[in-house]
Formats: structure tokens, sequence, C-alpha cells
């Protein structure tokens, strides 16, 4: 099989002064992760949802005045654009994502026309046809990175950024697993409320009564969003048991790119990462 076997077609694409608006709009409406920057008829990058994911938690103060929405995609779009050929093959794919750490790359002919885009998700959709007596246990899973449903969107970019992942599991007050969060929760949830300020939201919060018998009060109080804001839930789960290429397919069904591992509670999240490094071992 080759990589024109595979591949995703019409490539959508943006120029480098459109703004991140345009550019998430585009990845909505049409269910992908990955934009090719063209300029003059040539492609000159890419912009993904972690690199807008990357630009949400920004400390300098340009950022802060300045909504991200509004900002020109040539100031988040990866520029070091690496390509692939259509006769290319699955496993030279995966080791170029793996090499240069990336999660989808363009297709060109030799004219470096793009013709063609292929992503994790296409090597997924290529694992789960294999006929492998492989394992999920057998795919080195990593164990899952987790946050508490009322964490702050700071906190948990800043937990994605700091383990070079792209997924966290949300959990509640007893260890139960509750959501999951991908850079997909981040990057389409609104960044701006309608002032252009930083998200907010307005709870109700009670007063215990005092011991001198005062009566229970109400008050309003506004703070970031957080977890259950955002996640995806309910979770969708596979067992360290099940067939690796079971998995896979579970994961094309739902249209998702990881899925929580349990056995003894949960144990990881099987994402395209593992597969990919295991169709480079095979």
């Amino acid at each position: 099989m080759k990589i024109k076997d595979i591949m995703s077609a019409p490539v959508y694409i943006v120029s480098p002064d459109e703004t991140v608006a345009r550019a998430r709009n585009l990845m909505l409406r049409h269910k992908i992760g990955r934009l090719v920057i063209v300029n003059n008829n040539k492609p000159v990058g890419m912009v993904t949802k972690k690199d807008i994911v990357r630009r949400l938690n920004q400390a300098e103060p340009q950022w802060r005045r300045r909504p991200i929405d509004d900002i020109p995609v040539s100031k988040v779009m990866t520029e070091s654009l690496i390509t692939i050929f259509p006769d290319a093959t699955p496993r030279q794919l995966a080791e170029l994502m793996t090499e240069n750490n990336i999660g989808g790359l363009p297709v060109v002919n030799n004219k470096d026309d793009v013709i063609g885009i292929v992503t994790k998700w296409d090597l997924i959709k290529y694992f789960s046809g294999l006929e492998l007596d492989m394992k999920v246990k057998d795919l080195k899973i990593e164990p899952a990175v987790t946050v508490h449903r009322h964490h702050t969107i700071s906190h948990i970019i800043h937990e994605l950024q700091e383990n070079s992942i792209d997924r966290a599991i949300v959990f509640e007050d007893n260890d139960k697993p509750v959501g999951i969060i991908t850079n997909s929760n981040l990057t389409f949830t609104e960044m701006k409320d309608k002032k252009g300020g930083l998200p907010q939201k307005v709870i109700k919060m009670t007063r215990k009564e005092s011991y001198a018998g005062r009566k229970e009060n109400r008050y309003i109080n506004e703070v970031p969003l957080v977890a259950e804001d955002i996640m995806s839930c309910p979770i969708v789960t596979v067992n360290n048991e099940d067939l690796a290429t079971y998995a896979a397919g579970l994961m094309v069904k739902e249209k998702i790119n990881g899925v929580a591992v349990t056995g003894n509670g949960v144990m990881g999240i099987l994402t395209g990462e593992n597969i990919i490094k295991t169709i480079i071992d095979m």
C-alpha cells in the first residue's frame, strides 16, 4: 500500500495573512486538525490545533491585548514544512512523523504541487485494517496525565505542554474518570468574551449557616472556564487485553485520536503515536 492510497483530499488551505479565526472555522467546519499555508501558490507552512493551543496561554501583554482570533495565521504557523511523495509507504510516513514529531504532512508531486494530506488519522485507519494478534497492552501504553474537573484551562494547557502530550483524562473528586480534554477541546472553545476579554463563567455560591444561627445567603462569583466546561464525555475506553486493531477501529468509528485504556482502573491512553511507533517496528 502507498501513501496515495490512504491520503485525504482535497487539502484545505489558508494564506499567511488570514486570521486564526478563519483557520479555526475551517478546521471546525471540515472536522480537520491542520491546514496548509499557501503563499503565491506554493506551500510555505502548516497550522495545527496544537499550534493554536500553544498560543492560548501566552502571558505577554501584546497577546492579552489582542485576542488570538484576530492574529494572522503567520504568527502561529509552523514554517519548516515537511512533505512526502505519493508513492512512499505507510512505514516511511510513520518514520517521518516520529523523527520530526509531527502529526501530518502534505503529499506533493514532482512539481511541489500539494495533491493531498496524510495524518495520524490515516495511519490509524490503515492499522485498523491489518490482521494482527497484537493486544493493546503490547503497544507500550504510557500512564495518562490527569486533571480535576475544576482545574482551569491555563492549568490544563500547562500540563499538556509540560508532558508533551495532546490529551488528558478528567477525574471527579472520587477519582472516577468523567471525560477527556484534547487539543480539539481547547482549540474550538471560544477564548474571548463579548467584550474581547478572557472567558469567565458565573457561579452561585452558598455560605454555610453560622453557629449563631444566621441565614444562608448566596453570592455570585466569577471564575475562569474549567475542565468540565470543555471536556468531551462520556469517555471512550478499551481494555488492556483487547486486540490493538480493535482499539484502532474504535478510534476510527468514534472519530477520535485517543482512547483511555482500562484494566485495573485507568492505566493510560492509547494514542496515534503508539500506533505509529508500532507500524515502524512491524
